[in-house]
């Protein structure tokens, strides 16, 4: 396109009466292509207008007339200035790629991929950052075996930002420091409690409080799903309840005493209280954070997860959390406000005959991507 531009002033100022002079509009081609191109390319381009402008001056009347002189030095300094920007902006491009490479693999240090199975459970998830470009926010989760069982974290740090992921990274490292052991759920709810609450005394005071001087906590939800019996045992920690998707039935997973956000236990003497539901063959746990019950669409409306839950044919974990996400964007009108993150479980039966299945080379899933299936593995 600049060398078409140069082309076409060159062309038409010939052609144009004397009088006329288009040669200013030449400096159009280098500016346009520092909007795009590196300081090489945009110097070139420069370089090309200015020979096309001298061109002009011969053929209209003469190299050294004063009017085309002038024309020639500024579109000259004018070229060699938008090389200069183009070379700055170049070098903050390669920055930035850096520092996204950066992020991104620090990203998936912090959000570790959930495995697609864990003992007899097939588990998928899907992560949604409200801020733009970004792959990580306040939202977080986690999975770990322990025993014949495995636990898992679904929560949410209260604000936003990188203080939001510093604290989100704390408890994910707590969490998968703590849940291999063998201790009860409550207890290990109680050493969560204590590390975000020891994490925000010691921390400096723009990280232990938010701009409006509240302190942090982080709302979740515990569990702990047996290998070999069909249940499930809850804590939640001032999070919403999950979802138990059995049939056409949509069952909220409510805690009978409700245990305060993590690093606001002090406040009350009493321990965890854990609750145990039914979880059979076929059952579909859905965990979520409040961005996504939170979502509202254009009128103000906010999102009902069980509603469209329920509208979703498959209760396969993978086809639910697609036709979420895309069901929650759409609500949302394509823009988020605040961070949003699913986790669906199904229970598998694993007493059914083996099979011969084909394995992915890449068995884990990215956090912002639902996983593409479970039949990768032997049963």
């Amino acid at each position: 396109m600049p060398f078409g531009l140069v082309g076409l002033v060159t062309v038409v100022d010939v052609l144009v009466p004397p009088e006329v002079h288009l040669g200013p509009f030449l400096v159009a081609a280098p500016a346009v292509t520092a909007s795009f191109a590196g300081l090489r390319m945009t110097a070139f381009v420069g370089a090309v207008a200015v020979l096309a402008q001298a061109l002009v001056a011969v053929m209209r009347t003469s190299f050294n007339d004063l009017n085309h002189t002038y024309q020639i030095i500024a579109l000259f300094l004018i070229s060699a200035f938008a090389a200069f920007l183009a070379g700055l902006r170049e070098r903050n491009d390669q920055r930035l790629n850096q520092l996204r490479s950066v992020a991104e693999a620090a990203q998936h240090v912090v959000m570790r991929p959930l495995p697609v199975r864990s003992g007899p459970l097939h588990i998928a998830s899907v992560y949604l950052a409200a801020e733009d470009e970004a792959q990580l926010g306040g939202d977080l989760y986690a999975q770990a075996r322990a025993g014949d069982g495995t636990r898992m974290i679904v929560g949410d740090v209260r604000g936003k930002g990188l203080d939001a992921i510093g604290e989100a990274a704390d408890v994910l490292g707590a969490f998968r420091a703590l849940a291999h052991k063998d201790t009860e759920l409550s207890e290990l709810v109680a050493l969560l409690d204590t590390g975000v609450a020891a994490n925000t005394a010691d921390a400096h005071q723009e990280r232990a409080e938010t701009a409006d001087g509240s302190e942090t906590f982080v709302t979740a939800v515990v569990i702990e799903i047996p290998d070999a019996s069909r249940e499930i045992h809850l804590i939640s920690c001032g999070h919403p309840p999950p979802l138990l998707l059995r049939g056409d039935l949509v069952i909220p997973l409510e805690a009978r005493e409700p245990s305060p956000p993590l690093g606001l236990g002090n406040l009350l003497a009493a321990t965890s209280t854990t609750d145990t539901f039914t979880f059979d063959v076929g059952d579909v746990l859905l965990l979520y954070t409040d961005g996504v019950i939170e979502a509202r669409d254009p009128s103000g409306v906010f999102y009902s997860l069980p509603q469209a839950a329920s509208a979703c044919l498959s209760k396969n974990p993978d086809s639910l959390l697609a036709h979420l996400k895309v069901d929650l964007q759409r609500h949302a009108g394509g823009h988020l406000s605040d961070d949003a993150a699913m986790v669906a479980i199904e229970r598998l039966d694993v007493t059914a005959a083996p099979e011969v299945v084909r394995r992915r080379p890449d068995d884990r899933q990215r956090p912002d991507q639902v996983s593409p299936g479970w039949t990768d593995f032997d049963r």
